[in-house]
């Protein structure tokens, strides 16, 4: 296993001085966005219509030792507003085969979220299954427009050699262990999870419990911390719709890992991916609205890599 970094939180640095700044917090690891939600320029899908402009972007990469752990293009394709659905979908098609030719094994994305009927303006995320409105809606988004999509999508992957891993986020409809399973059975082995613990904790999920559900469903993860507010819990719950920088207030924020959780949770977390087959990448995502970039990203480049082996461990004696 190893450390890597979205680098959604260095935008505003050239890919040159990303990649030294990777090099410095001794991380050879990067998830790159390619569009949508993490707009990052440090990838660009233009790359599929010039040959010269993605062997450059190759051995950019092979001079600074660094490699990529996944393709970015967290959107809505299932928006209701068809001008983003169809926006969303392509960019999310085209980081398929933008992956394909860098040889990259995963493509990240959101399930996305439509509206309550074909008529609808806005997203709807049902979160309770009464009045019974709500799970005709729910059934209706479900038959009607994430079916459809995802079926067609996850061959899509597969048939291009590359995974497509689902960060279960509140506001989609894969948000949870459960649904993330529900969308796999429909979509395919290609289709699998982003797992960002920090999204589990503020559900009241325990993400060390989550792993042994998902399993091999699992293809890519994301080192994030929550910290939950209990003075704050009981006023809210944990869907609490006040901005990210009202952290006073707030039940819960993103933090920075080692922020939220202690060493002994991570190393614990670590042990139970490895334990069900996860030894990949430990993507750093920085959202802690305490803490700048710089300053998040230090310090959890620093706490990951004293908990993870970055050689593949030798043979038991027992093998």
């Amino acid at each position: 296993m190893r450390v890597g970094v979205f680098t959604a939180l260095l935008s505003q640095l050239p890919l040159e001085d990303v990649l030294k700044k990777l090099k410095s917090l001794d991380i050879h690891t990067a998830e790159l966005g390619t569009g949508n939600y993490p707009g990052d320029p440090h990838c660009k899908l233009s790359m599929l219509k010039s040959k010269v402009e993605l062997n450059e972007f190759k051995k950019k990469l092979d001079d600074h030792g660094v490699s990529i752990s996944a393709l970015s293009c967290h959107g809505n394709a299932l928006h209701p507003d068809r001008t983003r659905a169809r926006h969303d979908a392509e960019v999310s098609r085209q980081t398929v085969l933008l992956a394909e030719k860098l040889g990259v094994p995963v493509v990240i994305d959101f399930s996305g979220c439509p509206g309550d009927s074909p008529n609808s303006k806005w997203p709807n995320w049902v979160t309770c299954p009464w009045p019974p409105d709500y799970l005709e809606i729910l059934k209706w988004q479900w038959d009607k427009v994430v079916t459809p999509y995802w079926t067609k999508h996850g061959k899509f992957a597969a048939d291009h050699g590359v995974k497509i891993a689902i960060e279960m986020h509140p506001g989609f409809v894969v948000y949870s262990p459960e649904t993330m399973l529900k969308l796999r059975e429909i979509a395919g082995p290609s289709v699998g999870c982003n797992y960002d613990p920090s999204h589990m904790f503020w559900q009241a999920i325990d993400p060390i419990a989550a792993i042994r559900v998902l399993g091999d469903c699992i293809f890519h993860v994301h080192a994030k911390d929550t910290q939950i507010y209990e003075r704050n819990l009981p006023m809210t719950g944990v869907l609490d719709t006040k901005s990210y920088t009202d952290e006073r207030n707030r039940a819960w924020i993103f933090r920075t890992c080692g922020y939220g959780h202690g060493e002994g949770w991570w190393r614990e977390f670590v042990s139970t991916l490895r334990m069900f087959g996860y030894d990949y990448v430990l993507s750093i995502e920085h959202e802690d609205s305490l803490m700048s970039p710089e300053e998040g990203l230090t310090k959890a480049a620093a706490f990951l890599n004293g908990l993870v082996i970055r050689q593949p461990p030798a043979a038991a004696w027992w093998v």
